[in-house]
């Protein structure tokens, strides 16, 4: 279905409250602004915090489902100097070539079944009865929403694994029964707080949060919980998801999760964001990200042309 083209009417002198983008970010010159993924909100609120400790440079962190990040660029109009995203598909789906031309990967992750002491059943459930567990009727089971983040179409992603994996027939369809809308949220990260609060009593969630949160939770088989990096074993599992513009829809195929970084073509602090994702990307960054629980990759993956000098060959 061809994209509907975003008109976005702006009055001069309010440009920055109508549209965002540029006249947001010119509001203050110098400061980096950075929309991220809501699993990376620790990891890249530390990064920043050490970056700003090194350079002086003061950043905004901003952050929501990575689908729903993506779409503050293709429909908002807004641009941000750095863009960080929990699945790297995103970038050549909804802002390649238009809004940016390369991305690097920088870290990993796995899905696991997060939960607390207070959760139902806590004592019984592990790897051999998770399947049992969570679609019992009185266990309540939280998800991302899949048209907004990551996590969300991964949960799914994972059912359809897990059902074929286990030779399990109509898994998929109880588990995602047992995991209702009313339960689920914009983000996994928003899942953390309902666990601790016992309104849930387990969530699907990433394995960074989950431990970054000190939650109990269940790993599971690699053929399922999307860690392996052979892309092969996942991509007979499929889901359809909003696209970039109203009305679009996209197909996510099971693919390994990592996480990936970019820098707007148009962002208005280039050479700073060109700093602050070099340093990133750089042992430094790594051990940062490491210290709150994400898996960062030794070397970064780029994909795409135009990657800035600075950031592909740090000094």
């Amino acid at each position: 279905m061809p994209r509907k083209p975003t008109i976005l009417l702006c009055v001069p002198f309010l440009l920055t409250a109508a549209c965002g983008g540029r006249g947001q970010s010119e509001e203050r010159p110098g400061r980096l602004v950075v929309f991220a993924a809501g699993s990376l909100a620790r990891p890249l609120r530390a990064a920043l915090d050490s970056f700003a400790a090194q350079t002086g440079t003061k950043a905004d962190l901003e952050t929501a489902g990575s689908l729903e990040t993506a779409r503050k660029v293709t429909e908002l109009g807004k641009t941000p100097d750095v863009i960080a995203l929990a699945d790297e598909e995103v970038f050549p789906q909804l802002l390649m070539p238009r809004f940016t031309t390369w991305y690097a990967r920088f870290a990993r992750n796995r899905m696991v079944i997060a939960y607390t002491d207070r959760s139902r059943y806590a004592d019984s459930v592990s790897e051999a009865t998770w399947r049992d567990v969570l679609t019992r009727r009185d266990v309540q089971v939280g998800r991302a929403d899949p048209d907004l983040d990551p996590a969300g179409y991964r949960t799914l992603l994972v059912f359809q694994l897990a059902e074929r994996h286990y030779n399990d027939p109509n898994l998929a369809q109880r588990l995602l029964a047992n995991a209702s809308r009313r339960n689920m949220r914009a983000k996994s990260a928003e899942l953390v707080a309902l666990l601790q609060a016992g309104e849930q009593d387990y969530a699907w969630e990433y394995e960074s949060v989950a431990q970054a949160a000190g939650l109990r939770y269940i790993t599971l088989p690699v053929q399922i919980d999307l860690s392996a990096p052979d892309t092969a074993l996942y991509a007979s599992a499929s889901v359809r998801v909003l696209g970039g513009a109203p009305g679009d829809t996209i197909t996510i195929i099971g693919r390994p999760i990592r996480y990936a970084v970019s820098i707007p073509t148009a962002a208005p602090n280039h050479d700073t964001a060109q700093r602050f994702v070099a340093w990133l990307l750089s042992a430094g960054g790594r051990s940062v990200l490491r210290s709150e629980r994400l898996d960062a990759l030794e070397e970064p993956q780029f994909t795409g042309s135009g990657v800035p000098h600075a950031v592909r060959f740090p000094n």
